[in-house]
């Protein structure tokens, strides 16, 4: 990286039109817009936000929540495909870097969903998409894993861009795969958890992370995080009667910027709807690199060496070795079907 990019930053925290796709998306272009008008370049958007987020894993029993599963699948979306589309559309019109959250269906099971975040540049290009290495507890009963093929750091004018989905922050070698690849600008998205257990502050949690990640890399961490809508309570009241009593919790969604000295920069958002805006300037991440900077001369290489497996899987192989790509389109394969 040659020069140091300053840029203005949007966190969104909203709800999906539930269930809907192609809803969402349009509500997607509209807010992309919005954030657009006021400055920004790189617009964030929640986990799992297309087409929403499988609540009813949480306050019911598998087979209950089997029928909503397969409500969530023939919402879901394929990447590349005609509901993304259109917020790469609108990523293009505004100019600007977007990072969404969807549903991804596979090509090659009906069964499988990924949780997958969608990375798409100022031209409306898909420059690639990570898929959640490991659903987070109650999340196994709807999503399956991804690979360390989409742990991936992209070069952009920007700046280095990364993203990792909700609990992934947490993972410490996910995390730092990141790092070691130069990111400097993370991308965080999340949801809103208000069924997490009683002593647990979902807000705080998921500040604490973002502060974790950003002082331990130096770098600048994006948040977002979904909010939990009328209409989703209304749904899970068909599961499960006292299911508002459940998700009206408060202190449930965080939004916003940290910087790489752990601490906030812009607005954030606690619980409320909106669009959480920071500056960021990445000279900022010159100094405190300068004393731990833990990819480069704060580290210990010939003690510690993390090895990953950046292979695609595949259901299948051929006998020729010749691997089945079926479900993952090559980069100039999802080009030319653009």
């Amino acid at each position: 990286m040659k020069e140091f990019p300053t840029f203005r930053a949007a966190a969104v925290q909203t709800s999906p039109v539930f269930l809907d796709a192609d809803g969402t998306v349009e509500k997607a272009a509209q807010l992309i817009s919005k954030a657009s008008e006021n400055g920004a370049k790189l617009v964030v958007f929640p986990e799992s936000f297309v087409p929403g987020y499988p609540y009813w894993n949480w306050i019911t029993d598998p087979v209950t929540g089997s029928e909503w599963f397969e409500k969530l699948v023939k919402a879901s979306i394929f990447v590349p495909g005609p509901e993304i589309d259109v917020v790469c559309a609108a990523a293009a019109a505004c100019n600007v870097y977007v990072v969404i959250g969807v549903n991804e269906r596979s090509k090659t099971s009906l069964g499988t969903l990924y949780n997958t975040l969608v990375f798409i540049d100022p031209l409306g290009q898909i420059m690639g998409k990570h898929r959640k290495l490991v659903p987070t507890w109650a999340e196994k009963l709807t999503w399956t894993g991804g690979d360390g093929a989409s742990l991936t750091v992209y070069d952009t004018d920007i700046g280095p861009l990364g993203g990792l989905a909700c609990g992934e922050n947490t993972n410490t070698l996910a995390r730092y795969s990141l790092l070691a690849q130069g990111e400097l600008v993370h991308t965080a998205s999340y949801i809103s958890l208000p069924v997490a257990p009683a002593d647990y502050d979902m807000a705080e949690a998921i500040k604490l992370r973002a502060m974790s990640h950003s002082f331990e890399g130096k770098v600048f961490t994006v948040v977002s995080t979904s909010t939990i809508s009328e209409e989703i309570i209304e749904e899970m009241e068909k599961i499960r009667p006292d299911a508002r009593q459940l998700m009206e919790r408060k202190s449930s969604c965080y939004s916003g910027v940290i910087g790489p000295d752990g601490r906030s920069v812009g607005d954030e958002l606690i619980d409320e709807e909106g669009i959480a805006y920071a500056d960021i300037d990445l000279t900022r991440c010159i100094q405190p690199k300068q004393m731990h900077d833990i990819v480069g001369h704060y580290n210990r290489f010939d003690i510690f060496q993390l090895t990953v497996n950046r292979t695609k899987q595949h259901p299948i192989r051929q006998s020729d070795n010749q691997e089945i790509a079926k479900d993952e389109p090559s980069d100039a394969q999802a080009s030319q079907e653009r």
